[in-house]
């Protein structure tokens, strides 16, 4: 059990059948009347953001949220399914669970999946990946204006903005957090 006088940044937390994490706090002890705690905390399976105020002897129960290395290795219908890098036990993940980021991720690339109570609720992949550039239209010489970007499909079927001098075959860094080309990676 974790009182709300207890909270700091990054404390989970279950709360009305939720699970909470702390993102900012604030003891406020005010002249007249009795101390309270202000909380921002964000719902650990939706994202969602709520701001509350709790007495500070207000009792939860602590919500602890596994983390583990897990290697993407084959999609079967709408599960996509991942080896535990210690045990090699297969675990399957629905398709709703993964994120718009997960494009960009090809079998065999370890990615981070996160449980609670034996629940899978998401997973993240690397933040930054090297993909190979499938098909972009060529670029022309004289095409000098700044920043200027074009289309292009990596081997993982998804499709970002790259500069223009980028071809195909080109190996490629890409941030999976934004979706945006980084730099041309070495091979």
């Amino acid at each position: 059990m974790i009182s709300a006088g207890d909270f700091r940044n990054g404390v989970t937390f279950e709360m009305d059948g939720n699970v909470m994490q702390v993102v900012e706090f604030q003891h406020v002890k005010p002249g007249k009347g009795a101390a309270f705690v202000r909380t921002k905390m964000r719902n650990v399976i939706t994202g969602a953001v709520t701001e509350t105020s709790f007495n500070p002897t207000a009792k939860f129960e602590e919500a602890s949220i596994e983390r583990r290395s897990m290697e993407y290795s084959y999609t079967d219908g709408d599960l996509y399914y991942f080896m535990d890098n210690e045990t090699y036990d297969l675990e399957p993940v629905n398709a709703d669970v993964l994120g718009d980021n997960f494009k960009f991720v090809k079998e065999n690339m370890t990615c981070t999946v996160m449980s609670y109570k034996g629940k899978v609720f998401n997973v993240e992949p690397p933040f930054f990946v090297d993909l190979e550039v499938t098909d972009t239209d060529p670029g022309f010489a004289g095409n000098t204006a700044t920043n200027a970007l074009k289309p292009a499909t990596v081997e993982t079927g998804a499709e970002i903005k790259v500069p223009l001098f980028i071809e195909i075959g080109e190996i490629i860094q890409i941030d999976t957090r934004t979706g945006e080309y980084l730099s041309r990676s070495k091979k």
